[in-house]
């Protein structure tokens, strides 16, 4: 499902990535490893399609289809999500209203159809429910005056809502207590048809996902296992 060859990154002429090569299966759970600054999360940035890296070689292959180029809001829809590691508040933005937005457009990218009101009110109070999020959240402005386990519990909710091809997540279990740990696991494990990257530097909690394999970068390239 996701083939990277021959990929190097910079950024302000500085190379992080280099002679990146990666095939990804469908329904694999992959552990993306490294010490801090290894490269790790730059390559969780450009496969979700952050404009601010540089691209000077290489492709990177989504379902066959080239989106090297692509924006981040076409990765998105092709069902790319990413779950990173620090999320900006968005003052105003409220949960709900993100979320309504991000499934219909979904929903209109994929069939042409718009997302009706009665069927995403009744999946997003399924999972509402089933990650014991309380319903006042929803009228909140994202991540504002929200915990770290709190706002781990909002990024599962967008998870779960958009259900994507393939989510890479950096670090879900920072900033999380055990139960929401085992949260994070368990939605992983009742989600079957979602290729899922994961990077994390905690032992138990990686053992909790049991990865099918695992990719070890170090200074930008990766480690041969």
């Amino acid at each position: 499902m996701l083939e990277i060859k021959n990929l190097s990154v910079s950024l302000n002429d500085k190379l992080l990535l280099d002679d990146i090569n990666i095939r990804i299966n469908d329904g694999e759970r992959i552990l993306l490893s490294g010490h801090n600054g290894s490269g790790k999360s730059t390559l969780a940035n450009v496969i979700s399609g952050d404009s601010k890296y540089t691209i000077n070689n290489g492709q990177i292959l989504f379902n066959g289809q080239d989106i090297t180029h692509e924006n981040a809001t076409t990765r998105a829809l092709l069902g790319i999500f990413l779950g990173a590691q620090h999320v900006p508040e968005i003052p105003g933005l409220t949960i709900i209203s993100l979320l309504k937005h991000s499934c219909n457009a979904h929903k209109h990218f994929q069939s042409g159809q718009d997302l009706s009101m009665g069927e995403f009110l009744e999946n997003l109070e399924h999972w509402r429910t089933k990650l014991d999020i309380p319903r006042e959240w929803l009228n909140r402005s994202v991540n504002v005056g929200f915990s770290g386990g709190e706002r781990k519990k909002i990024m599962l909710l967008r998870l779960v809502m958009t259900q994507p091809k393939l989510a890479i997540l950096d670090e879900p279990d920072s900033g999380a207590d055990i139960e929401t740990q085992k949260m994070i696991t368990n939605t992983i494990s009742e989600m079957p048809n979602t290729t899922f990257i994961y990077i994390s530097h905690q032992q138990t909690f990686s053992d909790m996902i049991k990865p099918t394999h695992t990719i070890t970068l170090s200074n930008g390239k990766i480690m041969i296992q």
